[in-house]
Protein backbone atom coordinates (compact mmCIF):
# COMPACT_ATOMS: atom_id res chain seq x y z
CA UNK A 1 0.00 0.00 0.00
CA UNK A 2 1.21 3.39 -1.13
CA UNK A 3 1.19 6.17 1.71
CA UNK A 4 3.07 8.93 -0.08
CA UNK A 5 5.30 9.23 3.03
CA UNK A 6 9.70 8.99 1.81
CA UNK A 7 11.16 5.20 1.66
CA UNK A 8 13.13 4.83 4.27
CA UNK A 9 17.13 4.01 3.94
CA UNK A 10 17.93 0.11 4.20
CA UNK A 11 19.63 -1.11 7.24
CA UNK A 12 23.43 -1.24 7.19
CA UNK A 13 24.75 -4.80 7.19
CA UNK A 14 26.20 -6.25 10.23
CA UNK A 15 29.42 -7.09 10.99
CA UNK A 16 32.82 -6.17 12.45
CA UNK A 17 33.81 -4.03 8.77
CA UNK A 18 33.61 -0.53 8.11
CA UNK A 19 30.36 -0.42 5.97
CA UNK A 20 30.86 3.18 3.29
CA UNK A 21 27.74 5.59 3.67
CA UNK A 22 25.32 4.56 0.98
CA UNK A 23 25.31 8.62 0.14
CA UNK A 24 28.93 8.51 -0.73
CA UNK A 25 29.78 7.95 -3.91
CA UNK A 26 32.41 5.26 -4.33
CA UNK A 27 35.98 6.57 -6.35
CA UNK A 28 37.11 3.79 -9.01
CA UNK A 29 41.23 3.79 -7.30
CA UNK A 30 42.10 -0.19 -9.56
CA UNK A 31 41.07 -3.21 -10.22
CA UNK A 32 38.84 -4.75 -7.41
CA UNK A 33 40.51 -7.22 -4.88
CA UNK A 34 38.86 -10.13 -7.11
CA UNK A 35 40.72 -9.59 -10.11
CA UNK A 36 44.00 -8.93 -8.54
CA UNK A 37 43.47 -12.08 -7.18
CA UNK A 38 42.61 -14.05 -10.40
CA UNK A 39 45.60 -12.02 -12.07
CA UNK A 40 48.35 -13.39 -9.25
CA UNK A 41 46.47 -17.37 -9.73
CA UNK A 42 47.34 -16.90 -13.57
CA UNK A 43 50.85 -15.85 -13.02
CA UNK A 44 51.48 -18.89 -10.82
CA UNK A 45 50.16 -21.13 -13.64
CA UNK A 46 52.58 -19.63 -16.31
CA UNK A 47 55.18 -20.01 -14.00
CA UNK A 48 54.67 -23.59 -12.84
CA UNK A 49 54.38 -24.43 -16.62
CA UNK A 50 57.63 -23.32 -17.45
CA UNK A 51 59.72 -24.56 -14.65
CA UNK A 52 60.30 -21.08 -13.46
CA UNK A 53 58.89 -21.60 -10.06
CA UNK A 54 60.28 -19.99 -6.88
CA UNK A 55 61.04 -21.93 -3.74
CA UNK A 56 61.01 -20.02 -0.90
CA UNK A 57 62.17 -21.80 2.63
CA UNK A 58 61.60 -21.27 5.65
CA UNK A 59 64.41 -20.60 8.34
CA UNK A 60 63.25 -23.00 11.02
CA UNK A 61 63.65 -26.35 8.52
CA UNK A 62 67.20 -24.87 7.49
CA UNK A 63 68.35 -24.65 10.83
CA UNK A 64 67.05 -28.09 11.87
CA UNK A 65 68.58 -29.35 8.70
CA UNK A 66 71.62 -28.08 9.67
CA UNK A 67 71.55 -29.12 12.92
CA UNK A 68 70.85 -32.88 11.83
CA UNK A 69 73.59 -32.67 9.77
CA UNK A 70 75.96 -31.39 12.43
CA UNK A 71 75.28 -33.81 14.52
CA UNK A 72 75.88 -36.62 12.25
CA UNK A 73 79.13 -35.18 11.29
CA UNK A 74 80.36 -35.14 14.91
CA UNK A 75 78.88 -38.47 15.83
CA UNK A 76 80.83 -39.94 13.26
CA UNK A 77 84.02 -38.00 14.09
CA UNK A 78 83.93 -39.13 17.22
CA UNK A 79 83.47 -42.85 16.45
CA UNK A 80 86.29 -42.16 14.19
CA UNK A 81 88.07 -40.55 16.57
CA UNK A 82 87.75 -42.88 19.05
CA UNK A 83 88.84 -45.91 16.72
CA UNK A 84 91.88 -44.31 16.34
CA UNK A 85 92.72 -43.61 19.35
CA UNK A 86 91.91 -47.33 20.66
CA UNK A 87 93.52 -48.90 18.07
CA UNK A 88 96.57 -46.76 16.58
CA UNK A 89 97.86 -44.87 19.67
CA UNK A 90 96.73 -47.34 22.42
CA UNK A 91 97.22 -50.45 20.24
CA UNK A 92 93.90 -51.86 20.80
CA UNK A 93 94.28 -52.17 24.92
CA UNK A 94 91.40 -49.93 25.72
CA UNK A 95 89.46 -52.82 24.86
CA UNK A 96 91.20 -54.83 27.41
CA UNK A 97 89.31 -52.60 30.35
CA UNK A 98 85.54 -54.46 31.35
CA UNK A 99 82.84 -52.62 31.84
CA UNK A 100 83.55 -53.16 35.77
CA UNK A 101 87.19 -51.44 34.71
CA UNK A 102 85.13 -48.61 33.31
CA UNK A 103 83.08 -48.44 35.90
CA UNK A 104 85.54 -48.23 39.13
CA UNK A 105 87.97 -46.04 36.21
CA UNK A 106 84.56 -43.45 36.35
CA UNK A 107 83.88 -43.49 40.02
CA UNK A 108 87.75 -42.85 41.11
CA UNK A 109 87.76 -39.85 38.64
CA UNK A 110 84.41 -38.36 40.51
CA UNK A 111 85.82 -39.23 43.73
CA UNK A 112 89.15 -37.11 42.59
CA UNK A 113 87.03 -34.26 41.82
CA UNK A 114 84.56 -34.26 44.90
CA UNK A 115 87.32 -34.26 47.29
CA UNK A 116 89.23 -31.54 45.32
CA UNK A 117 85.92 -29.29 45.63
CA UNK A 118 85.04 -30.38 49.19
CA UNK A 119 88.85 -30.67 50.43
CA UNK A 120 87.94 -34.16 51.87
CA UNK A 121 91.08 -36.31 52.37
CA UNK A 122 88.70 -39.30 52.24
CA UNK A 123 87.29 -39.21 49.33
CA UNK A 124 91.11 -38.29 47.71
CA UNK A 125 92.49 -41.31 49.26
CA UNK A 126 89.29 -44.03 48.08
CA UNK A 127 89.83 -42.59 44.44
CA UNK A 128 93.22 -43.05 44.82
CA UNK A 129 92.76 -46.45 45.44
CA UNK A 130 90.15 -47.24 42.22
CA UNK A 131 92.73 -45.51 40.03
CA UNK A 132 95.95 -47.51 41.30
CA UNK A 133 93.76 -50.45 41.22
CA UNK A 134 92.64 -50.29 37.72
CA UNK A 135 96.35 -49.15 36.57
CA UNK A 136 97.52 -52.34 38.19
CA UNK A 137 95.50 -54.68 36.45
CA UNK A 138 95.83 -52.94 33.27
CA UNK A 139 99.86 -53.44 33.66
CA UNK A 140 99.50 -56.39 34.98
CA UNK A 141 97.68 -57.59 31.52
CA UNK A 142 100.16 -55.70 29.56
CA UNK A 143 102.50 -57.81 26.82
CA UNK A 144 101.67 -60.61 24.24
CA UNK A 145 98.86 -63.04 25.17
CA UNK A 146 101.65 -65.72 23.24
CA UNK A 147 99.36 -69.19 23.51
CA UNK A 148 98.49 -72.31 21.29
CA UNK A 149 95.36 -73.96 21.22
CA UNK A 150 94.61 -77.02 19.51
CA UNK A 151 91.16 -78.81 18.84
CA UNK A 152 90.40 -82.16 17.97
CA UNK A 153 87.18 -83.98 17.78
CA UNK A 154 86.90 -87.71 18.29
CA UNK A 155 85.25 -88.80 16.23
CA UNK A 156 84.54 -86.76 13.72
CA UNK A 157 81.81 -88.85 12.25
CA UNK A 158 79.45 -90.37 15.30
CA UNK A 159 75.75 -92.53 15.28
CA UNK A 160 72.98 -91.07 16.87
CA UNK A 161 73.33 -92.16 20.59
CA UNK A 162 77.21 -92.67 20.59
CA UNK A 163 79.50 -91.16 23.07
CA UNK A 164 81.77 -88.74 21.56
CA UNK A 165 83.96 -86.10 22.88
CA UNK A 166 86.78 -83.74 21.68
CA UNK A 167 89.35 -81.82 23.72
CA UNK A 168 91.71 -78.86 23.66
CA UNK A 169 95.30 -78.28 24.39
CA UNK A 170 96.08 -75.18 25.84
CA UNK A 171 100.14 -74.34 25.69
CA UNK A 172 101.64 -71.32 27.11
CA UNK A 173 104.10 -70.15 24.18
CA UNK A 174 105.31 -66.93 26.31
CA UNK A 175 108.15 -66.39 27.95
CA UNK A 176 106.32 -66.30 31.84
CA UNK A 177 103.89 -67.37 33.52
CA UNK A 178 100.66 -67.43 32.39
CA UNK A 179 97.41 -66.79 35.05
CA UNK A 180 94.36 -68.33 34.97
CA UNK A 181 92.23 -68.25 31.89
CA UNK A 182 89.31 -69.65 30.21
CA UNK A 183 88.62 -71.24 27.07
CA UNK A 184 85.48 -70.59 25.64
CA UNK A 185 84.20 -73.22 22.93
CA UNK A 186 81.08 -73.38 20.98
CA UNK A 187 79.24 -76.81 20.44
CA UNK A 188 76.53 -77.20 18.14
CA UNK A 189 74.43 -74.85 19.80
CA UNK A 190 75.41 -74.06 23.14
CA UNK A 191 78.78 -73.24 24.88
CA UNK A 192 81.45 -74.91 26.47
CA UNK A 193 83.28 -72.84 29.06
CA UNK A 194 86.79 -74.69 30.22
CA UNK A 195 88.63 -73.21 33.01
CA UNK A 196 93.06 -73.53 32.22
CA UNK A 197 94.69 -73.24 35.59
CA UNK A 198 97.76 -71.20 36.03
CA UNK A 199 100.64 -72.66 33.28
CA UNK A 200 104.70 -71.81 33.85
CA UNK A 201 106.29 -71.08 30.53
CA UNK A 202 106.07 -73.79 28.14
CA UNK A 203 103.70 -76.01 30.10
CA UNK A 204 100.43 -77.25 28.39
CA UNK A 205 96.59 -78.61 29.94
CA UNK A 206 94.60 -80.86 28.35
CA UNK A 207 90.68 -80.15 28.80
CA UNK A 208 88.31 -82.56 27.56
CA UNK A 209 84.26 -82.06 26.90
CA UNK A 210 81.26 -84.23 25.89
CA UNK A 211 79.59 -83.93 22.59
CA UNK A 212 75.89 -84.72 22.68
CA UNK A 213 74.51 -87.08 19.56
CA UNK A 214 70.88 -86.87 20.59
CA UNK A 215 69.46 -86.62 16.63
CA UNK A 216 70.92 -86.52 13.60
CA UNK A 217 73.08 -83.42 11.74
CA UNK A 218 75.91 -81.61 11.93
CA UNK A 219 77.46 -80.30 15.20
CA UNK A 220 79.50 -77.48 14.81
CA UNK A 221 81.98 -77.25 16.93
CA UNK A 222 84.69 -74.13 17.53
CA UNK A 223 86.26 -72.09 17.10
CA UNK A 224 88.02 -72.05 20.83
CA UNK A 225 88.48 -68.75 22.14
CA UNK A 226 90.79 -67.85 25.02
CA UNK A 227 89.70 -65.43 27.58
CA UNK A 228 92.96 -64.03 29.70
CA UNK A 229 92.44 -61.12 32.72
CA UNK A 230 93.18 -60.54 36.19
CA UNK A 231 91.51 -62.06 38.94
CA UNK A 232 89.38 -59.20 39.94
CA UNK A 233 87.44 -58.84 35.98
CA UNK A 234 88.73 -55.71 35.53
CA UNK A 235 90.33 -56.22 32.33
CA UNK A 236 90.01 -59.54 30.04
CA UNK A 237 91.68 -60.18 26.88
CA UNK A 238 90.21 -62.87 23.96
CA UNK A 239 92.22 -64.25 20.95
CA UNK A 240 90.71 -67.38 18.88
CA UNK A 241 92.62 -69.61 17.32
CA UNK A 242 91.79 -72.18 14.70
CA UNK A 243 88.47 -72.55 12.40
CA UNK A 244 85.86 -74.42 13.14
CA UNK A 245 85.06 -78.24 12.91
CA UNK A 246 82.10 -80.05 12.27
CA UNK A 247 80.94 -83.37 13.48
CA UNK A 248 78.32 -85.80 11.85
CA UNK A 249 75.99 -87.56 13.36
CA UNK A 250 74.64 -90.04 11.03
CA UNK A 251 71.13 -91.47 10.78
CA UNK A 252 70.34 -94.49 12.42
CA UNK A 253 70.64 -97.83 10.23
CA UNK A 254 70.63 -101.51 10.58
CA UNK A 255 72.59 -104.53 9.28
CA UNK A 256 71.27 -106.41 6.10
CA UNK A 257 72.14 -108.98 3.92
CA UNK A 258 74.14 -109.31 1.20
CA UNK A 259 72.26 -108.04 -2.15
CA UNK A 260 70.03 -111.20 -3.68
CA UNK A 261 70.19 -109.55 -7.13
CA UNK A 262 67.68 -107.23 -6.82
CA UNK A 263 64.67 -109.40 -5.44
CA UNK A 264 62.43 -109.37 -3.19
CA UNK A 265 61.42 -111.97 -0.77
CA UNK A 266 57.68 -111.65 1.78
CA UNK A 267 57.15 -111.73 5.32
CA UNK A 268 57.20 -116.07 4.62
CA UNK A 269 60.73 -115.33 2.93
CA UNK A 270 59.55 -116.38 -0.61
CA UNK A 271 61.53 -114.64 -2.99
CA UNK A 272 59.75 -113.06 -6.38
CA UNK A 273 60.36 -114.22 -9.57
CA UNK A 274 61.35 -111.15 -11.16
CA UNK A 275 64.71 -110.50 -12.27
CA UNK A 276 65.53 -107.02 -13.42
CA UNK A 277 66.74 -106.60 -17.27
CA UNK A 278 69.27 -104.43 -16.15
CA UNK A 279 71.35 -106.64 -14.02
CA UNK A 280 71.98 -109.34 -16.66
CA UNK A 281 73.91 -108.90 -20.07
CA UNK A 282 74.50 -110.60 -22.78
CA UNK A 283 77.37 -113.18 -23.16
CA UNK A 284 77.40 -115.79 -26.03
CA UNK A 285 75.86 -118.03 -28.09
CA UNK A 286 75.12 -121.79 -27.38
CA UNK A 287 73.21 -124.43 -28.77
CA UNK A 288 69.69 -124.65 -27.79
CA UNK A 289 68.34 -127.35 -25.36
CA UNK A 290 65.18 -128.43 -24.58
CA UNK A 291 63.72 -125.99 -22.31
CA UNK A 292 65.48 -122.89 -23.20
CA UNK A 293 63.33 -120.20 -23.46
CA UNK A 294 62.25 -119.27 -27.62
CA UNK A 295 62.41 -115.90 -27.07
CA UNK A 296 66.02 -115.72 -26.36
CA UNK A 297 66.83 -117.56 -30.13
CA UNK A 298 69.10 -116.34 -31.83
CA UNK A 299 67.23 -116.29 -35.72
CA UNK A 300 70.18 -115.18 -37.64
CA UNK A 301 72.77 -117.24 -36.22
CA UNK A 302 70.69 -120.26 -36.30
CA UNK A 303 69.55 -119.40 -40.20
CA UNK A 304 73.18 -119.68 -40.70
CA UNK A 305 74.76 -122.77 -39.47
CA UNK A 306 71.11 -124.61 -39.60
CA UNK A 307 70.52 -125.45 -36.28
CA UNK A 308 69.43 -123.35 -32.73
CA UNK A 309 71.49 -121.06 -31.33
CA UNK A 310 70.67 -119.13 -28.17
CA UNK A 311 71.57 -116.37 -26.67
CA UNK A 312 73.24 -116.74 -23.29
CA UNK A 313 73.41 -114.50 -20.57
CA UNK A 314 75.04 -113.70 -17.12
CA UNK A 315 73.97 -112.03 -14.50
CA UNK A 316 76.40 -107.91 -14.40
CA UNK A 317 77.66 -106.57 -11.50
CA UNK A 318 77.19 -102.74 -12.80
CA UNK A 319 73.33 -102.41 -11.63
CA UNK A 320 72.94 -99.36 -9.80
CA UNK A 321 70.59 -97.97 -6.85
CA UNK A 322 68.38 -95.10 -7.02
CA UNK A 323 67.11 -94.31 -4.07
CA UNK A 324 64.61 -90.82 -3.28
CA UNK A 325 63.72 -89.98 0.11
CA UNK A 326 60.75 -87.85 0.66
CA UNK A 327 61.50 -85.36 3.15
CA UNK A 328 58.17 -83.68 3.52
CA UNK A 329 57.15 -84.04 7.18
CA UNK A 330 53.42 -83.38 6.05
CA UNK A 331 53.30 -86.85 4.21
CA UNK A 332 53.74 -88.78 7.75
CA UNK A 333 52.01 -89.48 10.51
CA UNK A 334 54.53 -88.81 12.91
CA UNK A 335 55.85 -85.92 11.10
CA UNK A 336 59.88 -85.63 11.60
CA UNK A 337 60.45 -88.64 13.38
CA UNK A 338 58.87 -90.59 10.87
CA UNK A 339 61.24 -88.80 7.98
CA UNK A 340 64.07 -89.58 10.03
CA UNK A 341 62.95 -93.37 9.80
CA UNK A 342 62.65 -92.78 5.95
CA UNK A 343 66.11 -91.24 6.03
CA UNK A 344 67.27 -94.29 8.03
CA UNK A 345 65.93 -97.34 5.89
CA UNK A 346 67.98 -95.20 2.42
CA UNK A 347 71.04 -95.19 4.99
CA UNK A 348 70.78 -98.92 5.38
CA UNK A 349 69.84 -99.50 1.42
CA UNK A 350 72.87 -97.50 0.66
CA UNK A 351 75.57 -98.85 2.82
CA UNK A 352 74.66 -102.03 1.89
CA UNK A 353 74.61 -101.55 -2.09
CA UNK A 354 77.91 -100.09 -1.07
CA UNK A 355 79.56 -102.86 0.92
CA UNK A 356 78.33 -105.19 -2.30
CA UNK A 357 80.47 -103.25 -4.44
CA UNK A 358 77.23 -102.13 -5.98
CA UNK A 359 77.03 -98.31 -7.19
CA UNK A 360 74.11 -96.00 -6.06
CA UNK A 361 72.52 -93.03 -5.73
CA UNK A 362 70.49 -91.00 -3.19
CA UNK A 363 68.53 -87.64 -3.06
CA UNK A 364 67.16 -86.10 -0.21
CA UNK A 365 65.39 -82.53 -1.06
CA UNK A 366 68.87 -80.33 -0.98
CA UNK A 367 71.24 -83.84 -0.93
CA UNK A 368 72.44 -85.88 -3.55
CA UNK A 369 75.30 -88.30 -3.18
CA UNK A 370 76.69 -90.52 -5.91
CA UNK A 371 78.47 -93.15 -6.53
CA UNK A 372 80.69 -92.47 -3.69
CA UNK A 373 81.86 -93.93 -0.54
CA UNK A 374 79.93 -94.93 2.41
CA UNK A 375 80.99 -91.93 4.69
CA UNK A 376 80.23 -89.37 2.26
CA UNK A 377 76.77 -90.84 1.38
CA UNK A 378 76.11 -91.07 5.32
CA UNK A 379 77.68 -87.22 5.34
CA UNK A 380 74.87 -86.28 2.84
CA UNK A 381 72.15 -88.01 4.42
CA UNK A 382 73.20 -86.29 7.55
CA UNK A 383 73.41 -82.41 6.53
CA UNK A 384 69.45 -83.38 4.32
CA UNK A 385 67.20 -80.71 5.28
CA UNK A 386 63.00 -81.47 5.94
CA UNK A 387 60.58 -79.72 3.85
CA UNK A 388 58.35 -80.09 0.76
CA UNK A 389 59.52 -82.17 -1.92
CA UNK A 390 59.23 -82.15 -5.62
CA UNK A 391 59.45 -85.82 -6.23
CA UNK A 392 58.97 -85.93 -9.70
CA UNK A 393 61.74 -83.35 -10.01
CA UNK A 394 63.93 -85.69 -7.23
CA UNK A 395 63.63 -88.79 -9.37
CA UNK A 396 64.83 -86.83 -12.37
CA UNK A 397 67.91 -85.93 -10.99
CA UNK A 398 68.40 -89.46 -9.73
CA UNK A 399 67.80 -90.97 -13.38
CA UNK A 400 70.53 -88.20 -14.72
CA UNK A 401 73.33 -89.18 -12.43
CA UNK A 402 72.40 -93.30 -12.55
CA UNK A 403 70.58 -93.80 -16.06
CA UNK A 404 71.77 -97.79 -15.73
CA UNK A 405 69.39 -98.04 -12.45
CA UNK A 406 68.33 -101.11 -11.93
CA UNK A 407 66.50 -101.10 -8.78
CA UNK A 408 64.68 -97.81 -7.95
CA UNK A 409 63.46 -97.13 -4.10
CA UNK A 410 61.29 -93.98 -2.95
CA UNK A 411 60.54 -93.77 0.75
CA UNK A 412 57.47 -91.92 1.81
CA UNK A 413 54.57 -91.61 4.05
CA UNK A 414 51.10 -93.25 3.91
CA UNK A 415 49.69 -89.23 3.47
CA UNK A 416 51.50 -89.34 -0.53
CA UNK A 417 48.89 -90.57 -2.86
CA UNK A 418 49.54 -93.28 -4.67
CA UNK A 419 49.05 -91.25 -8.08
CA UNK A 420 52.48 -88.83 -7.35
CA UNK A 421 54.27 -92.70 -6.19
CA UNK A 422 53.67 -93.92 -9.56
CA UNK A 423 54.69 -90.51 -11.31
CA UNK A 424 57.91 -90.09 -9.12
CA UNK A 425 58.99 -93.95 -10.18
CA UNK A 426 57.90 -93.39 -13.67
CA UNK A 427 60.50 -91.51 -14.24
CA UNK A 428 62.75 -94.75 -14.53
CA UNK A 429 63.09 -96.95 -17.33
CA UNK A 430 59.95 -99.72 -17.23
CA UNK A 431 62.52 -102.57 -16.63
CA UNK A 432 63.99 -101.02 -13.38
CA UNK A 433 62.70 -103.02 -10.09
CA UNK A 434 60.52 -100.11 -8.54
CA UNK A 435 59.72 -100.05 -4.89
CA UNK A 436 57.76 -97.94 -3.14
CA UNK A 437 58.47 -98.09 1.40
CA UNK A 438 55.99 -96.80 3.33
CA UNK A 439 56.78 -96.02 6.59
CA UNK A 440 53.54 -95.98 8.56
CA UNK A 441 53.78 -96.37 12.61
CA UNK A 442 50.56 -97.24 13.04
CA UNK A 443 50.84 -100.30 9.72
CA UNK A 444 51.97 -103.45 10.09
CA UNK A 445 55.05 -104.80 8.02
CA UNK A 446 53.49 -106.04 4.57
CA UNK A 447 54.98 -106.85 1.13
CA UNK A 448 52.51 -106.66 -1.63
CA UNK A 449 51.84 -105.52 -5.64
CA UNK A 450 50.29 -103.26 -6.11
CA UNK A 451 49.75 -101.57 -10.44
CA UNK A 452 53.05 -103.13 -11.56
CA UNK A 453 54.82 -101.66 -7.88
CA UNK A 454 56.35 -103.44 -5.34
CA UNK A 455 54.84 -101.86 -2.39
CA UNK A 456 56.64 -102.41 1.34
CA UNK A 457 55.13 -101.13 4.72
CA UNK A 458 57.40 -100.33 7.90
CA UNK A 459 56.09 -99.64 11.10
CA UNK A 460 59.82 -98.91 12.54
CA UNK A 461 63.47 -99.66 11.25
CA UNK A 462 63.85 -102.98 12.49
CA UNK A 463 61.41 -104.07 9.68
CA UNK A 464 63.41 -103.47 7.14
CA UNK A 465 65.41 -106.76 7.91
CA UNK A 466 62.30 -108.89 8.54
CA UNK A 467 60.40 -107.37 5.26
CA UNK A 468 63.63 -106.96 2.91
CA UNK A 469 66.16 -109.33 2.05
CA UNK A 470 68.78 -108.62 -0.70
CA UNK A 471 66.89 -105.61 -1.52
CA UNK A 472 70.22 -103.91 -2.73
CA UNK A 473 71.09 -105.64 -6.60
CA UNK A 474 74.30 -107.94 -6.55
Amino acid sequence: MTTGLPTPPPDAPRGRGRVRAPDTPATPTGPSEHEARLQQMAESSKLRATGARRTVTLPGASVVAAGRGAGRAVRSGVAATDERVRRTWFGGRLDWVTPLGWTLLALGAVLWVLGAVLGWVELTIMAATLLTLVAVCVLVSLGRHKADVTLVVEPVRAEIGDLAQGHVVLTNASRRTMLPSLVRLPVGDHEEVLPVPLLRKGASHRTAFPIATPRRGAVPVGPPTTVVGDPLGITRRTATFGEQQIMHVHPRRVALESGAHGLLRDLEGEATPELSMADISFHALREYEPGDDRRHIHWRSSAKHGQLFVRQFQETRRSHLGVVVDADPAMYTDGEGDVETAIAVAASLMVQSIKDEQEATVVCRDGLASRTTVPLVLDTLTTATLGRVDLVRSARVVVQHAPDSSVAVLCTGPARAFLEIQQCLGEFETEVHKVAVIVDPTASATVRRVRGLTVVTLAELGDLTDVVTGLVPA
